[in-house]
C-alpha cells in the first residue's frame, strides 16, 4: 500500500510517500481502506512539535473509508461498513493519510449513506465544537434538535472549520447563532452554514451588535482568538455564561478582569479535544452521528465549508495549505477513490 510517513519533525518536506505492507488489525482493531483523510491544524502542529514514540508517524486524525477486516473480539458484521474515523493518530503511529490504516473499533463510526467527504470533515472539528457547545454551566450535556432552544451562541470566527461545525451543530440544536467574520466573502460562508446573524468585526462594533441581538448577553462563546477577543467577550456574557477557548493564538497569553467575570459567575473553559473527558467525547460522537443521520450536517461551499482536494501524492501541498490558513477544509484522497 501507499502511505504518507514522516520519521522526524519538521516542515511539510518531511512527509514522504512510501510503500508499506497492509497492516493486520490487532485485538479490538479494524482495518480500514481509506477513501478520504481530513487535515487539521493539529496535524501540522504535531508534525512540527510532537515526539515520535514509534519512530515514525502516518499523519491524519480524521478520515472515512470502508472496513476491510476486523481483529480478535470485533464483530465480523462490521466488514464492509462505511465509517468515519476520529483521533486515529492520537498517541498512535497509524493515521489516516494512507490507503489502509488500523484503528481501535471504538474510533470508527458508521457513516450510513453520507459521503466519504463529509465523513472526513467530522472528527476533530465537530467534536471540538460539540465540547464548546456543552461545557457551559447552563448548556446541555447532549445535543439534539431543540436542545439549545432559547439559547444564544456566539461563534467567533464562523468561517473556520471549528466555527463552521459550531454553527451547524448549534443551528441543528435550535440556538440563535451569532458569528463574527473578517470579510464579506466569509460572511457568505457563515450565513450558508446557518448563522442567524453575521457580524463583520472589521466594520462593526461586535459588542454593540451582539447586545442589540441579545440584550441579556450570550450563553456561550465559541472562541478562536481569546487573546484578541477577551475584553469584548467579558462584555457579552450573560449570567452563568461561558467562553470556550479552542485555539491559542500562537501561544499568546490572556489577561482577565476578576470582578466583571465574578459578578455573572462566568466560566472560561479551555478545550483540547484529545485530552477531554472520555465520556464527553463519547457523547460528542453519538450526537454528531445523529446529526449526520438526520441530514443536519453538510459540507462544501454551499454549506459554508469549501473543500480543497489533494491526492495522497500531494500530501505536502495539503499540509502547506492548512498551515497557511486556507479557508475551508483540506482533504487528501487515496488512489482508490
Amino acid at each position: 500500500m501507499k502511505a504518507i510517513v514522516y520519521e522526524r519533525s519538521g516542515d511539510p518536506s518531511v512527509l514522504q510517500l512510501v510503500d508499506r505492507p497492509v497492516p493486520e488489525p490487532g485485538p479490538g482493531e479494524v482495518l480500514v481502506r481509506m477513501a478520504v483523510s481530513g487535515v487539521n491544524p493539529t496535524d501540522w502542529k504535531a508534525r512540527r512539535q510532537w515526539p515520535l514514540p514509534a519512530g515514525w508517524q502516518i499523519p491524519g486524525q480524521d478520515g472515512a473509508g470502508v472496513v476491510e477486516a476486523v481483529g480478535e473480539g470485533v464483530d465480523q458484521i462490521l466488514i464492509g461498513a462505511r465509517v468515519w474515523l476520529w483521533e486515529a493518530a492520537w498517541q498512535r503511529p497509524w493515521g489516516t493519510a494512507t490507503e489502509y490504516t488500523v484503528v481501535p473499533v471504538r474510533h470508527t463510526v458508521r457513516l450510513g449513506s453520507a459521503s466519504f467527504e463529509l465523513g472526513a470533515c467530522l472528527g476533530i472539528p465537530f467534536m471540538t465544537a460539540h465540547r464548546c457547545l456543552t461545557a457551559g454551566e447552563y448548556m446541555p450535556d447532549k445535543l439534539h434538535a431543540g436542545a439549545l432552544s432559547g439559547h444564544v451562541v456566539l461563534v467567533q470566527g464562523g468561517a473556520g472549520a471549528v466555527g463552521n461545525a459550531a454553527i451547524q451543530l448549534a443551528s441543528w440544536a435550535d440556538a440563535c447563532v451569532i458569528t463574527t467574520v473578517s470579510s464579506a466573502e466569509k460572511a457568505q460562508l457563515a450565513a450558508a452554514a446557518g448563522a442567524s446573524h453575521v457580524i463583520n468585526y472589521r466594520e462593526q462594533d461586535v459588542v454593540e451588535e451582539v447586545r442589540k441581538i441579545a440584550p441579556d448577553g450570550v450563553h456561550t462563546i465559541v472562541e478562536v482568538s481569546a487573546a484578541r477577543n477577551a475584553a469584548a467577550d467579558v462584555q457579552m456574557l450573560r449570567n452563568g455564561g461561558a467562553v470556550c477557548v479552542y485555539a491559542d493564538d500562537g501561544g499568546s497569553e490572556v489577561t482577565l478582569p476578576i470582578r466583571p467575570l465574578m459578578m455573572p459567575n462566568a466560566r472560561w473553559q479551555f478545550v483540547l479535544i484529545y485530552t477531554a473527558p472520555k465520556a464527553r467525547k463519547a457523547q460528542a460522537v453519538t450526537d454528531i452521528a445523529a446529526a449526520v443521520a438526520q441530514g443536519a450536517i453538510r459540507v462544501g461551499e454551499e454549506a459554508g465549508l469549501p473543500l480543497h482536494h489533494h491526492h495522497l501524492t500531494a500530501a505536502q501541498a495539503a499540509h502547506e495549505a492548512v498551515e497557511n490558513g486556507v479557508v475551508g477544509k483540506v482533504l487528501i484522497t487515496t488512489s482508490e477513490t
